[in-house]
């Protein structure tokens, strides 16, 4: 086997530099065969992507995604188990009563101004909506502590449907690969709906958080354990060669990722 092209630090810091202060590109590099290819490795690697919040319906769902800001999805889980036991409707949250739902939650970050967010969710949730979680995003983002993000992942982990959670990962990804580079994470959620194969859609945003996690991170991408090290396009990249593509261990993706 040919050995695999590795690029220097010169290489690298050559061609990012070349690259500095330009404006991101208004679309993706990649071929329509190209995104196909990825998402396929993907889909391969990493077959059912889960998410890691614990929840009984959707209700508790928007909480626990609420209640994962600044927090570890981990933290909010052992507080919410307790919780969730004693209130799963916005009802018996309202019927808790903010005091109580502190008890409760006082192990998270910023778990005051969160308790207060509970409640006034869960009294507009029966004022304006009968009690029930909305289904469009627009009607979500309406709800106290519920921005776009929380909203696409109560979307597709509540709802079944196919939205795309930008987190720092995916937004790190889709500029550094060049893949839908954008100012905002808007913009990139944007683009990365236009371009994801619509057979890949549904698991998309988990993939690329995964593999924001554990291959291409923040501080050091690993290249040389990439599956798509021949498509990529990053100018940090410093390997070609792809890595053998088999499936993983079933690795839990998180709400809430910062790292």
């Amino acid at each position: 086997m040919a050995n695999p092209k590795i690029k220097s630090s010169a290489q690298i810091a050559k061609k990012s530099n070349a690259t500095a202060g330009r404006k991101p590109a208004a679309k993706s590099l990649y071929s329509k065969a190209d995104l196909e290819e990825i998402f396929r490795r993907f889909s391969i690697q990493r077959p059912e992507p889960k998410g890691e919040l614990e929840h009984v319906n959707p209700f508790t769902l928007v909480v626990a995604v609420a209640l994962s800001a600044q927090a570890t999805d981990a933290g909010v889980n052992k507080a919410t188990r307790a919780l969730f036991a004693v209130a799963d409707t916005p009802q018996k949250m309202l019927d808790l009563g903010e005091e109580r739902i502190r008890e409760y939650i006082k192990t998270i970050g910023l778990y005051r101004n969160k308790a207060k967010n509970v409640v006034a969710l869960s009294e507009k949730l029966i004022t304006d909506f009968g009690g029930e979680v909305p289904r469009t995003r627009e009607e979500l983002v309406t709800l106290p502590g519920v921005g776009r993000k929380t909203a696409n992942v109560v979307l597709s982990m509540a709802f079944g449907q196919a939205t795309m959670a930008v987190d720092t990962h995916i937004f790190r990804i889709a500029n550094r690969l060049l893949l839908a580079p954008g100012k905002t994470p808007d913009e990139v959620e944007q683009r990365l709906m236009k371009i994801v194969p619509d057979e890949y859609l549904y698991h998309a945003h988990h993939w690329l958080i995964l593999h924001g996690r554990y291959c291409c991170k923040a501080r050091k991408p690993e290249c040389e354990r990439c599956v798509i090290a021949d498509i990529c396009r990053s100018p940090e990249k410093t390997w070609d060669i792809p890595a053998p593509l088999v499936e993983l261990p079933a690795q839990i993706v998180g709400a809430n990722t910062s790292s």
